[in-house]
């Protein structure tokens, strides 16, 4: 809801029509000259501040920053042009009433502002009641960007700020698997091999020599062994293994676009002044 006492805090906020349509920027604010009328303001719809159109506050909510209004920006831009843009007089505002079917109100002579403003006809009188028309440095200017500023403009520009943040870049893990090799081994091995042996008869061996039948057949049989390789496995550990992580440091370049205002003057005449005599 707006009443009196926001009104002076309306001038530079955004206007705004249904679904959230953005209508642009409000400019001033008229009041009713005699409190019997309704209070009209005007917004800038058109690029660089240009085409004020007037607009009813009677229907108009105050949600932060923005006013809500029940208005396309269609039907607000098509809205009676008023000529002089520091009152409305009885014609103009009783035209005002019939676009936005309002009725036909009409205000008197005074005004809620400081300083009053007495105007020969009925009507409303802008609301000049606002703080930032004039500073502690004298005459203001107008930004058409925005809502009334002081003599001086703000240049802002962007800055890169670069810094670095930690993010996932892979990850590393120890995979245990068995594999089959063939390995080779030498290993000395010993059998035992027949030789025979021939020894004369003797008086030594003459007795075993003769123990047996003069004339016969005999066999003797002489068991014969060998060594084989015999194989036999053990898993015995070797070794350990884990992972660590060393921090390299690279340089990374990186390259973005920043945007600055610049201040250039425009249709402006150069001044002299004059010499000390």
């Amino acid at each position: 809801m707006i009443d009196s006492s926001t009104l002076a805090s309306l001038a530079g906020k955004h206007l705004v029509g249904p679904d959230s349509e953005k209508i642009g920027k409000i400019k001033d604010v008229y009041e009713s000259t005699d409190g019997s009328g309704g209070t009209f303001a005007t917004v800038t719809t058109g690029l660089f501040g240009g085409g004020a159109s007037f607009f009813p506050l009677d229907a108009a909510d105050l949600r932060g920053n923005d006013v809500v209004v029940p208005y396309s920006k269609s039907f607000i831009k098509d809205a009676p042009r008023v000529e002089n843009d520091e009152e409305l007089t009885a014609p103009e505002e009783q035209r005002l009433f019939e676009y936005y079917s309002l009725g036909g109100q009409q205000g008197a002579t005074t005004t809620t502002s400081t300083d009053t403003v007495t105007t020969g006809a009925q009507g409303f009188a802008r609301d000049d009641d606002r703080t930032d028309r004039v500073n502690e440095h004298g005459t203001v200017g107008h930004d058409t960007s925005g809502p009334t500023t002081d003599n001086a403009m703000t240049r802002s520009e962007e800055q890169l700020r670069v810094g670095t943040e930690k993010t996932e870049a892979g990850r590393a893990r120890l995979r245990k698997y068995v594999t089959t090799e063939t390995e080779t081994r030498t290993v000395p091995v010993s059998r035992e091999e027949v030789r025979v042996e021939r020894e004369p008869i003797t008086d030594a061996n003459m007795p075993n020599a003769m123990s047996g039948p003069a004339i016969s057949e005999e066999e003797h049989e002489v068991v014969l062994t060998e060594e084989r390789p015999v194989v036999q496995k053990e898993a015995v550990p070797v070794e350990r293994v884990r992972m660590d992580t060393d921090t390299v440091t690279e340089q990374a370049t990186v390259t973005e676009e920043v945007r600055k205002e610049q201040i250039d003057m425009d249709g402006a005449t150069e001044t002299r002044g004059r010499d000390n005599v």
